[in-house]
């Protein structure tokens, strides 16, 4: 069963985040936290979806411009991650594998799988394509 989608209630959702470029650290740390709020909604409606990804856009934008990562391996843009959001290791079992497996890929002794790239772009709202 699908939802349909009510432009008034989009609106209003509009209004009170408010999405636009990012231009400086304070707005992204916002939007962050607006990303998360939306991510912890367990019955998220087709509106607060669509807000979140136009948000998660405009992060991945700002990200893009001012944290340039260079010629990272996949497990150090993984490392980095981690260490920049403040997750521990073990909040990634669930999300790549088991313990063995996330040691593994940090340590660079096992590629990121496309499937698990794809898990970690959406656990971090990034590309997957940072873990190819």
């Amino acid at each position: 069963m699908s939802l349909a989608f009510d432009k008034n209630v989009y609106g209003k959702l509009l209004a009170e985040y408010q999405p636009q470029v990012i231009t400086s650290e304070s707005e992204y740390e916002r939007m962050l936290a607006d990303v998360e709020k939306l991510m912890g909604c367990k019955n998220r409606s087709p509106e607060q979806t669509a807000l979140l990804q136009i948000l998660v856009r405009l992060i991945e934008e700002y990200e893009n411009k001012n944290y340039s990562m260079g010629e990272s391996s996949p497990h150090e843009i993984l490392q980095h991650l981690i260490e920049a959001r403040e997750i521990k290791q073990s909040d990634l079992v669930v999300i790549i594998g088991s313990e063995e497996v996330v040691s593994e890929i940090l340590n660079g002794k096992r590629a990121i799988t496309k499937a698990q790239a794809k898990a970690l772009g959406e656990f971090f709202h990034v590309s997957p394509e940072l873990f190819i």
